[in-house]
């Protein structure tokens, strides 16, 4: 295995994939590249300074730290949401197509198998999947959704950077197997029972809650990312576990 380097993690998912027909899920596929190349493209990320992993449904980047990470989330806020728009207008209803988004951090090796593994990435993973993300999505009229993590959250949206506004996201903690998670949900706050859990120590945030914001909280696991291969060619095998997902 090599030793673990950091960096950016950027997630995409396809909303109710598996309900579309083959020839809907190729178009869908074609689609999702377009507008994940194009969108890394408006964030100053070459083809040099990524790698990219192939869900079927969602793919998986791993972006270089020499990347401005202020100038990705800026393109994933104005630019996704625009390509996005431009697609679906010229397509049937049953065809558009709207993406979950994660964008977070952290330390990723890659194993005897060509496998991604690493905590922060399975991290990651769960915020894709957990159920206020799906939430949004469903209930929001746009055509994605984006989550950052804590660490993004903190060390870069706070700050307020050109084209990202921190009062847009709102706090979410999602309870996992390895203890309560916190992450920060672009768009309105629904409404929701504050949240009184209290985060473990030993949790990714490791913090509690701040004051000032509105929280959703869920309980539910949710397992890692399993087959693909990148757009070089190279397999990555990421385990055979079934993604647990609740509708």
């Amino acid at each position: 295995m090599t030793d673990p380097v950091y960096r950016t993690i950027l997630l995409f998912d396809i909303e109710q994939f598996g309900r579309r027909d083959n020839v809907e899920q190729a178009y869908l596929r074609r689609m999702l590249y377009d507008v994940v190349d194009d969108t890394l493209l408006h964030g100053g990320v070459d083809e040099t300074s990524r790698l990219r992993a192939d869900r079927g449904d969602s793919v998986m980047e791993l972006i270089d730290t020499q990347i401005s990470v202020p100038a990705l989330a800026k393109a994933l806020l104005t630019e996704t949401p625009a390509l996005l728009h431009a697609k679906n207008r010229l397509i049937a209803e049953s065809t558009r197509m709207r993406l979950r988004i994660v964008l977070s951090a952290g330390y990723v090796a890659v194993d005897e198998l060509g496998g991604w593994v690493g905590r922060d990435l399975n991290h990651a993973v769960r915020l894709l999947d957990c159920e206020p993300l799906r939430e949004a999505l469903r209930d929001c009229g746009e055509d994605c959704v984006l989550c950052a993590s804590d660490g993004i959250y903190q060390g870069v949206v706070s700050d307020g950077p050109l084209g990202v506004r921190p009062e847009d996201f709102h706090r979410i903690t999602v309870d996992t197997k390895e203890g309560p998670t916190i992450a920060w949900l672009h768009g309105a706050s629904p409404s929701a029972t504050p949240d009184s859990a209290t985060p473990d120590a030993d949790s990714p945030t490791g913090g509690a809650p701040s004051d000032g914001y509105a929280t959703t909280h869920v309980e539910g696991d949710v397992y890692g990312p399993t087959g693909g291969r990148n757009s070089g060619g190279l397999n990555y095998n990421f385990g055979s576990s079934p993604r647990g997902e609740r509708r």
